[in-house]
């Protein structure tokens, strides 16, 4: 019997005043769907640290991170996958995201938070649905 674990990602909510990034999930699990940039969190490596590291080779962008804005934890069936996601809140002011991994994400758009795009990545979803709101945690 395989041995299945959990893995430790981490989304980088970036602001920028009051909209927030999201790309345009695709080649993985969730594709076709709205996600935050992020990733796996690297041995060592803080959340923080890696939700720049992420935004950063994800999109180009240089961010600051502000604060952790909780967790969730997803199980995605059909791929035998199980994530916690740490999220963090992180600002950007300038510079526009670039699309650097293009078989992971096919563009990148800012939405206000009360208009996001659907369907969202599940623990993006999970995230909103707890009654997380940016502008509380900035």
């Amino acid at each position: 019997m395989q041995s299945r674990s959990v893995q430790v990602g981490v989304g980088a909510v970036i602001l920028r005043g009051s909209h927030v990034l999201l790309g345009l999930r695709k080649g993985a699990h969730g594709a076709g769907t709205w996600a935050f940039p992020g990733g796996h969190l690297e041995f060592g490596e803080s959340p923080e640290s890696c939700a720049v590291r992420e935004a950063l080779e994800e999109t180009g962008l240089h961010v600051t991170p502000l604060q952790r804005a909780g967790s969730t934890s997803n199980v995605f069936t059909a791929e035998g996958l199980h994530f916690i996601t740490l999220f963090v809140v992180a600002s950007c002011p300038n510079g526009q995201p670039a699309v650097l991994e293009p078989h992971k994400c096919g563009r990148w758009e800012w939405f206000a938070w009360q208009a996001l795009p659907q369907p969202l990545f599940s623990p993006v979803a999970s995230l909103v649905g707890s009654g997380f709101r940016p502008e509380a945690a900035a």
